[in-house]
């Protein structure tokens, strides 16, 4: 079985089991193991991975990280591990910040078995980073996720390659929770950089809100549109039986797939019966396919959890929960048809 099917063997693994994974010793046997495992390390080779690796750490004496990983006969990366609804913060992570400094080891993984934080020492040599420069969600994740993954497999593992991509991979990912934060509320600093380059005059504070406004709204219709054009390319790949002469550019991680677009098809379809189709919007992202009502966030009729080839889900909400159903394909949504126009409607009636 190759890396992907194992990881995803693991996902549905963690589905099913996920209820009763109570401790730390239940999420390294059922989940953590494995996971090394997939990455090609010999679990039960104690000269590959040393379980409760020990080491004196100035005044501390014998405390223990719960493995150490040795790629060519050198400790290489460190493992704490936590329950599965254990917290991940840093805070709780002392072993790791003092074994890190006192070891050769150049890479930190913090874990519950569901999402695996990398770290490394890429703001100050031997010192632990106190933010991850790469996580992983077995639960949800994507192919650019699994790409980032693959680098840690222990046939392709290179210290000094991750270390030198973390700094890129940390930088990117600060950038993108920045942009974020403007997307959906942009900042006064950044609407003064976009009013001043079109308007003449004053920026009054009633000026600044038109242009606000006109930003998210911009801003909206930008991914939208970046939407529309990877379904209409994914449409027009389909419709074409002559392969494309070259490959697509790399995207941004979000791979808006087939059975997604079949999956919002579905929707808009059932829906249809109660609201006008043009009014039925699907946002993907990373994590899900969103599909919205009158393209709003707030607004959410479903959820497609269909990244994954061996486990799908689809969300349905009553409120502001959300509970995942276990389809096989598109087609088993239309079992859920009336908890569909029964959301919509219950959406219809909390917008008057």
């Amino acid at each position: 079985m190759d890396f992907e099917a194992n990881i995803a063997e693991l996902q549905a693994r963690l589905r099913q089991h996920r209820e009763i994974l109570e401790t730390e010793e239940a999420a390294k046997t059922t989940l953590v193991m494995p996971f090394l495992r997939a990455l090609g390390f010999d679990v039960f080779n104690p000269a590959e991975v040393k379980p409760e690796f020990t080491c004196d750490v100035g005044t501390k004496k014998g405390e223990k990280v719960d493995y150490a990983l040795c790629v060519s006969g050198e400790v290489t990366v460190l493992v704490e591990c936590k329950p599965v609804n254990g917290d991940l913060s840093i805070k709780h992570a002392s072993q790791l910040f003092r074994y890190f400094a006192a070891t050769d080891a150049r890479v930190a993984l913090l874990t519950n078995g569901v999402v695996y934080k990398f770290f490394t020492d890429s703001d100050k040599a031997n010192m632990m980073d106190e933010k991850p420069f790469f996580t992983f969600n077995l639960d949800e994740y994507r192919k650019s996720d699994l790409r980032h993954l693959s680098a840690f497999q222990k046939a392709e593992f290179d210290v000094e390659r991750i270390v030198a991509q973390a700094g890129t991979l940390k930088l990117q990912s600060q950038v993108m929770a920045e942009l974020k934060k403007e997307f959906a509320e942009p900042s006064e600093e950044f609407v003064r950089v976009v009013a001043s380059r079109l308007h003449d005059g004053m920026l009054t504070k009633q000026v600044r809100e038109k242009y606000q406004g006109a930003i998210t709204q911009a801003i909206g219709a930008i991914i939208r549109q970046g939407i529309d054009e990877r379904l209409q390319n994914a449409m027009t790949r389909n419709d074409d039986p002559e392969p494309a002469d070259e490959p697509a550019p790399e995207s941004d991680g979000i791979e808006t797939t087939q059975v997604e677009i079949d999956g919002f098809n579905i929707i808009r379809a059932i829906c249809s019966k109660s609201v006008n189709p043009e009014r039925i919007v699907m946002r993907d992202a990373k994590s899900y396919c969103a599909v919205l009502l009158d393209d709003n966030n707030r607004r959410t009729i479903a959820r497609l959890h269909f990244n994954s080839p061996t486990a799908r889900y689809l969300g349905l909400f009553s409120g502001k929960d959300e509970e995942r159903y276990s389809v096989t394909g598109p087609t088993d949504i239309y079992q859920h048809s009336d908890a569909l126009l029964g959301r919509v409607s219950e959406l219809e009636g909390a917008g008057k």
